[in-house]
């Protein structure tokens, strides 16, 4: 079963994800830094509004390392997001040598159980991408998902990475969230090769740009495109 999942800003980005047919919203803030923890009452007003599993960032800056005090912050904006709605959450770390930083992730991932997580793009730059995706999938503690685009640079350039990792592995397959720059070509591509679950940012928000909001009929033509392609 394929899976569709919107980058909310505001509450109205929610209400036209889910009117136009949307499987999930990943709530986030700031998308000059590619995504920050949004405030609680942004999450309670979307959660007023929709219906769809929200699945929000918990990133305190615009890289992909953290500290204690910042991690120290995160968790406890875990709990705060939770009460206001969030039905999971996306994080994920580096540590200073471009590895995946698993006790920064693990630490803050024990905080958001019992609700699920999802890795996200800090993956796609790693200093390793090969083993650091070995490492990532084998996380376990919640994570269901992994958003990547196969490179730092888009899923343009890492297409063939995800084909190649969905083609090694049908259970990771299932694991990958394809995102960062998707556009429509590449769906198809990689729901032959067992991805099933797309994430659309810029996509669904006319002439692509951030300060314009979600369009719910080019969300619905993202939808018809998934599920033609993956099921």
């Amino acid at each position: 079963m394929s899976l569709l999942e919107v980058i909310a800003l505001t509450a109205a980005d929610a209400r036209a994800a889910q009117e136009g047919g949307a499987d999930r919203i990943e709530v986030v803030a700031d998308m000059a830094a590619d995504g920050l923890t949004p405030d609680p009452d942004l999450v309670e007003a979307m959660r007023k509004v929709t219906s769809l599993p929200m699945r929000v960032m918990l990133r305190a800056n615009g890289g992909f390392r953290t500290t204690g005090a910042e991690l120290d912050r995160l968790r406890h904006a875990a709990g705060k997001l939770a009460e206001a709605g969030a039905d999971g959450f996306v994080l994920g770390f580096l540590d200073s040598f471009g590895h995946i930083d698993t006790a920064a992730t693990g630490k803050l991932a024990a905080v958001a159980a019992p609700l699920p997580w999802t890795f996200h793009r800090a993956l796609d730059h790693a200093v390793d991408p090969v083993p650091a995706w070995d490492v990532v999938r084998h996380l376990g503690g919640g994570l269901d998902t992994v958003l990547t685009a196969g490179s730092a640079r888009g899923v343009d350039a890492g297409v063939d990475v995800l084909v190649r990792r969905a083609a090694e592995d049908p259970d990771a397959a299932g694991m990958i969230m394809a995102g960062g720059g998707l556009r429509r070509k590449h769906v198809a591509v990689l729901a032959a090769a067992g991805v099933t679950a797309f994430h659309v940012g810029t996509a669904v928000r006319p002439d692509g740009a951030w300060d314009a909001p979600v369009d719910a009929a080019l969300v619905s033509e993202w939808r018809s495109l998934v599920s033609a392609a993956a099921g």
